[in-house]
């Protein structure tokens, strides 16, 4: 097949007239890779746009430098192709809006909490053929791929994965004075552990021990992590229907342990109601807090959005609690525009193997790997290995070679959150039924745990599962 597609290359370089013996050259590379189409077959010489959402916000200089890198690169196999800068933070509030009006980016990110709702309410392309036609489909990490599928067609890629831990500001141990003989920060292995560690940093440093989110549904999010250590379960499913379990006796232990920390240890900032995601990497990276939810897929936001050193970063387990201990994992797909057309989704398609985002080894990819972590490099972000979302064993070893390469970090401030996630049984999705409805409803409580120190934890839970149980019924159980 290989002979095949090179002595067809050959032919077609010799039959086009304008081609030079460089670019036969270049055609008879690709086809010998792992992607059928390749970055120069896939599109149409009609010119067409393609609106990309994955570009950087402007803020980020060097990462958008990078993507200019992307395009020129791009264009040298797609002339015919305009790349437009459509930089997109997905937002459930706009999304539908968005679509409807046909403006939503060529291709964008999501979270994996959304595809089937966006599969559903037809907003995405089906882009099936075209992962088919390289070879793609298989390449992508059977769990993750029927996450992104509906009745056998798929509707999205990977970007990346995540499994939340617990980030470190490693200088807030230090001061505090916990660190081994070999300067390792002793961290938290237990929920109540966390709160006597942070106890210590904020007796010690005058600083938050813990960032705790409760300001939108991130802090349901984190919060879900907290309470299945717990025991608890928010979501069952009876006689083929989602029943919500907010209230049960282990999420109310955890929403109490919460409650301690503000009223008991007082180990928080100064006001978790005005904590979000990006605040939470603020306070971690300024050294405002030492401790903080997060994951693998976000270590440039402590380092170079808020200037944490890149050397004072770790990741480490989340802390058990008394039923166990539970990272949430779920991760960021690539999806695409429901009006972008085969040509729109081939280019963007042949622009991720560029970035070195797509399931290949070839040296374009390669190429697209190095550069994104020289350029991660450049910017004091930690170059650490990707979560596994492809299970070809030539595009694992690629990526594994070149972090490898360009490793900028002690890997033993991050070896035990890799090794635990790779535990079988300690990563969770996140839960059945309507997640981003139940993280609303729990930041509810959080809001009134966190602000009032006789708030009735019981009652508000029961107002909450009462609430979730009806967004169930509306939105799922029909």
């Amino acid at each position: 097949m290989k002979k095949t597609k090179r002595l067809f290359s050959l032919l077609l370089c010799l039959l086009l007239a304008a081609t030079t013996l460089v670019g036969c050259k270049k055609e008879e590379t690709l086809a010998e890779g792992s992607s059928a189409e390749g970055t120069t077959t896939g599109a149409s010489a009609e010119k067409f746009q393609i609106k990309l959402g994955i570009w950087p916000e402007d803020t980020l200089t060097d990462d958008v430098k990078l993507h200019e890198g992307y395009v020129k690169t791009f264009n040298e196999t797609h002339p015919n192709v305009e790349i437009i800068p459509a930089y997109y933070k997905y937002a459930t509030d706009t999304f539908v809006s968005l679509a409807e009006s046909g403006n939503l980016p060529t291709i964008f990110d999501t979270w994996f909490t959304e595809p089937q709702k966006l599969i559903n309410g037809g907003f995405v392309a089906d882009i099936t053929d075209e992962l088919k036609a390289r070879g793609w489909d298989t390449a992508m990490n059977p769990s993750i791929r029927d996450m992104l599928s509906k009745d056998g067609r798929i509707y999205g890629l990977p970007r990346d994965g995540y499994a939340l831990g617990l980030m470190l500001n490693v200088e807030l141990f230090e001061e505090a004075g916990l660190v081994d003989a070999n300067g390792y920060p002793l961290y938290p292995k237990t929920w109540d552990e966390l709160a006597k560690t942070a106890k210590t940093i904020k007796d010690k440093t005058g600083q938050a021990g813990f960032c705790l989110l409760a300001k939108d549904g991130a802090g349901g999010w984190h919060f879900s992590n907290i309470a299945w250590g717990f025991g608890a379960t928010f979501t069952l499913e009876k006689d083929g229907k989602y029943v919500a379990n907010v209230n049960s006796p282990e999420a109310i232990a955890a929403m109490e342990y919460v409650k301690s920390l503000k009223w008991d240890y007082d180990v928080l900032t100064a006001d978790p109601t005005n904590e979000d995601w990006g605040t939470g990497f603020g306070a971690l990276g300024t050294g405002t807090a030492a401790m903080y939810i997060a994951a693998n897929d976000a270590v440039n936001q402590p380092t170079q959005v808020n200037g944490l050193p890149v050397d004072k970063l770790s990741i480490v387990p989340i802390p058990a609690g008394p039923k166990g201990q539970y990272s949430l994992s779920g991760g960021t797909p690539y999806m695409f525009s429901k009006d972008a057309t085969p040509d729109q989704i081939k280019a963007a398609l042949d622009y991720l193997e560029i970035m070195g985002k797509a399931p290949v080894a070839t040296e374009v990819a390669i190429a697209g790997m190095k550069a994104d972590d020289q350029n991660k490099i450049n910017n004091h972000v930690p170059v650490i290995p990707r979560f596994p979302c492809w299970v070809d064993q030539k595009v694992l070893d690629a990526e594994n070679a070149v972090t490898e390469e360009y490793s900028n970090v002690d890997m033993k401030l991050f070896n035990d959150y890799f090794n635990i996630i790779k535990t079988n049984g300690n990563l969770r999705a996140e839960e059945p039924g309507s997640a981003q409805d139940l993280y609303a409803e729990l930041t509810k409580v959080l809001q009134a745990v966190i602000t009032d120190k006789n708030a009735d934890i019981p009652a508000l839970m029961k107002t909450a599962n009462d609430n979730y149980q009806k967004m169930l019924d509306q939105k799922v159980n029909k």
